[in-house]
């Protein structure tokens, strides 16, 4: 059972109390978390960045599972956030891993928009905010392509089409990890052909509270014609 806390409880009693020790982070990323967490919810009064309106929420459901993955994270020297939305999980990753270079990839523009501020509000100097889709970003000639040791998504795509949006990304030997709800196992299975394609292998699966993690192996280099134009990975899955 979730403990009882008093309505004045701090973050970080939240977080304790569901198990996370507050005490790996330093007293100025908890700072810039709590700084986050305020311009998310001051932002979303005018846009959508987040479904969840109370800041207990936020602290209960997107930073805990954000600061978890983090800790899940293999070592890395570059990371890119698809899809990062209003920086769940990238803009968190950048906090608690300075040492990270984290591109927060972003194809609306009030959203990125947000991003670029909101880094330079917290003072993260790791964060590039790059605005397009993914099938841009990612395409054959592109600067970004096959440049980075991790890619994390949340509640972007089915695993089908997610797959053919971030592995463009990927070096080889890199790692997919995949934020995905209760319906993982199916989507796997019906990502299998997009899998092969793509020279992903499922390495392991991570269960949370309220999310499964799954972490994909690239095996090869991504073939010139992937990922294919804007909107045709969602029309066409693999």
């Amino acid at each position: 059972m979730t403990e009882t806390l008093p309505e004045d409880a701090t973050p970080w009693a939240i977080l304790s109390a569901l198990g996370f020790d507050a005490g790996v982070l330093s007293s100025i990323q908890q700072q810039q978390l709590e700084l986050y967490v305020n311009l998310l919810l001051e932002a979303n009064q005018s846009f959508n960045l987040t479904a969840v309106r109370s800041p207990e929420e936020v602290w209960r459901k997107h930073i805990l599972e954000s600061l978890q993955l983090a800790q899940l994270l293999p070592a890395c020297e570059r990371l890119i956030d698809v899809g990062s939305g209003g920086g769940l999980p990238g803009m968190v990753i950048a906090i608690t891993m300075p040492g990270v270079a984290v591109t927060l990839l972003e194809a609306t523009a009030k959203k990125a928009n947000f991003l670029r501020l909101t880094a330079e509000a917290l003072g993260l100097r790791n964060v590039r905010v790059e605005c397009q889709r993914a099938e841009t970003a990612g395409a054959l000639g592109a600067p970004l392509r096959e440049n980075f040791d991790v890619v994390t998504a949340r509640a972007v795509a089915p695993l089908q089409v997610l797959v053919e949006l971030t592995a463009p990304f990927l070096k080889v030997g890199g790692s997919l990890i995949a934020v995905k709800g209760e319906k993982a196992t199916q989507e796997l299975l019906a990502a299998k052909r997009a899998l092969t394609l793509l020279g992903l292998e499922l390495s392991h699966i991570e269960h949370q509270p309220n999310a499964t993690v799954l972490f994909l192996n690239k095996q090869m280099r991504t073939a010139n014609k992937y990922p294919r134009a804007p909107g045709e990975p969602k029309r066409r899955p693999l």
